[in-house]
């Protein structure tokens, strides 16, 4: 009765480790996921590889995925936000509108008195 406990949770905690090492080959997929990472696929793909070379891959696949964020982008050096960014280019383009306006006005809207100096 032992004999088949005993085998019954060797086979238990087989299972248990191989699935557990593919749930942990996918954490930085799901980081990715959830980060709306534009490398998805590709870090999906490498954790499948990085499971072939025993996950010496994992820890850069994991920090590939933190890098990116979709409110800052990848977070290197100083980024500004795609609105701020976006409100520039409006300002820009309001301004180079009101230029043209102005460049088009003429200059003396005054009719000539035919009068010289």
């Amino acid at each position: 009765m032992l004999d088949y406990f005993a085998l019954g949770l060797l086979i238990f905690v087989g299972l248990v480790m191989f699935y557990g090492i593919i749930v942990l080959h996918d954490i930085p997929y799901e980081i990715a996921v959830h980060r709306n990472h534009p490398h998805q696929d590709a870090i999906h793909a490498t954790g499948w590889v990085s499971l072939f070379t025993l996950h010496a891959l994992w820890p850069f696949l994991w920090i590939w995925a933190m890098l990116y964020r979709e409110d800052r982008g990848w977070g290197i050096g100083s980024h500004t936000p795609v609105t701020e960014l976006q409100r520039e280019v409006q300002a820009l383009q309001q301004r180079v509108a009101q230029l043209e306006a102005e460049k088009a006005k003429p200059d003396d809207p005054r009719p000539n008195s035919g009068g010289g100096i």
